[in-house]
């Protein structure tokens, strides 16, 4: 008999929906992977089994608005659950300076109200920030391939849940690529949702708009799934600001569909399977930073040429020049968002990484002209990308800029150049969030054996859709997945 962790989500769904299993045994089923897997790769940074049983014992009948019903799930440590210590990856928020808050953020809220089960917190570095998952507050979260190199972030721990098999899938949340970056660190998919379209984590209310929510799992079609579960629901299923969409959902089932049969249906009624591809190595850190591709993130992206071609799409090389104003815009963004981190006492700063102290030093410096001068320019690099993007149906673009490197390579004292490290790792990603676009990151090669990585690591390849084209880049992941079949791969500590 195959094992529960075995089945996609889909299948689980569908189980739990005839009656054939019960949210209380697969609870307890992934709650045993938790338990036995969990200390070697550091997915969850805090497990709560009573609370989990409890919610899957209490969850009665499914309704038609509950697509994730009885499902396991877990909450990114940036989130608050009520009555489970929220602990942002930090010293800051740990200890004595622990908060146990008394309600649920948003997209807890909504993720509940769609039936999930939580099993806990996945690990996150310090406040988010960071592209890796390596925090002074607990373990680091590893990467299952090799469990020597990091796992990515800042949704590091989802993705080595969903990787390992403690999980069907997780919700991360992306603001310079925090799910595609560990998803295409640990050989799963991650996809960033178009700004706007999401009613909890839809990018429309932070400074630049930048951090979304979105999904990660080890199929596309799972994928697919969690996604109709963070959309707007209908009827009973509650939506905490509904009036914040601004890119319209499509009709309910019509993601998991388009995943499912690898195409999508015109406003005309027209079924497509194949599209206009833009391909590049673009990157708005040209210029600033040296973010040469490894061999191994070009291998990627031929093999995703390669494989796209056979399967009838029309690939062609697009160029574009680079901004010079990006980088500097971005840099400025990013430590103005670091500011606002509410904690003033300097005893109590003095417990953050140093990464996190220069991001909150330098930020809290940054006059407002200069911040309103750099959401001006991003402004700008947002529509010049989005006009880019949308003379195709997608572009494909590398997934990393190398091989995830081992643990303890970035710079832990060195915050400058630290950054400039998490640029070179992962150099293709924040531009997107800046333009708001939709994004998936999907595994297409596995590198030679090695010593500590006996299967291969992953490396993938990034597919960037117009506003709303959701249901294109799932048809297209689709059909790469029934043609290089990743979901059958398992990392060693599986």
């Amino acid at each position: 008999m195959t094992a529960l962790h075995e089945r996609t989500a889909v299948e689980l769904r569908d189980r739990l929906r005839s009656g054939d299993l019960s949210p209380v045994e697969l609870t307890d089923h992934y709650l045993g992977r938790v338990e036995a897997g969990n200390e070697a790769v550091g997915a969850f940074s805090h497990v709560t089994p009573d609370l989990a049983r409890e919610r899957a014992a209490a969850l009665g009948s499914p309704t038609d608005e509950q697509v994730l019903w009885g499902l396991p799930s877990g909450d990114k440590d940036l989130w608050d659950r009520a009555g489970v210590p929220t602990g942002f990856g930090s010293r800051a928020f740990g200890g004595e300076h622990a908060v146990v808050p008394t309600a649920s953020s948003d997209v807890v809220e909504v993720l509940d109200g769609a039936g999930a089960v939580s099993l806990g917190k996945t690990a996150t570095p310090e406040l988010g920030f960071p592209a890796y998952t390596e925090l002074l507050a607990g373990p680091p979260a590893r990467n299952p391939w090799d469990t020597t190199r990091t796992a990515g972030g800042s949704s590091g721990g989802a993705a080595v849940a969903v990787a390992a098999g403690l999980l069907p899938f997780a919700p991360g949340s992306d603001g310079g690529g925090s799910i595609r970056i560990p998803a295409a660190a640990c050989g799963v998919v991650g996809l960033k949702p178009s700004r706007g379209l999401l009613p909890a984590g839809g990018g429309v209310d932070g400074a630049g708009g930048l951090v979304v929510n979105g999904p990660l799992a080890r199929t596309t079609a799972d994928t697919a799934l969690l996604l109709e579960g963070l959309l707007p629901r209908d009827g009973g299923g509650a939506v905490p600001h509904p009036l914040t969409l601004r890119t319209p959902a499509g009709p309910r089932g019509s993601y998991l569909a388009a995943a499912q049969r690898g195409e999508v249906t015109d406003p005309g009624g027209a079924v497509r399977r194949t599209f206009r591809l833009g391909v590049s190595t673009f990157s708005a850190w040209d210029g600033f930073y040296d973010v040469s591709p490894a061999p191994e993130a070009l291998a990627a992206l031929d093999a995703g040429v390669e494989a796209l071609t056979a399967l009838g799409h029309a690939v062609e090389p697009t160029a574009w020049e680079p901004d010079a104003a990006y980088a500097p815009a971005f840099r400025t963004l990013w430590m103005a968002g670091a500011a606002a981190l509410p904690i003033d006492d300097p005893e109590r700063l003095a417990l953050l990484e140093p990464l996190t102290r220069w991001l909150v030093g330098v930020g809290r410096k940054v006059p407002a002209r200069q911040l309103m001068e750099a959401l001006r320019h991003l402004s700008a690099f947002e529509r010049t990308m989005v006009a880019r993007v949308s003379a195709f149906d997608a572009v494909l673009l590398p997934g990393l800029g190398m091989v995830p490197p081992e643990l303890g390579w970035f710079d832990p004292q060195d915050p400058e150049r630290n950054f400039e490290q998490q640029c070179r790792f992962t150099p293709y990603t924040a531009m997107i969030n800046v333009a708001g676009l939709p994004a998936i990151t999907v595994p297409v090669l596995w590198t030679d054996p090695t010593d500590t990585a006996p299967a291969g690591l992953p490396m993938g390849v990034q597919l960037v859709g117009r506003p709303g084209g959701e249901h294109v880049l799932l048809a297209i992941a689709a059909q790469l997945e029934e043609r290089l079949r990743w979901s059958e791969r398992r990392p060693p500590v599986w």
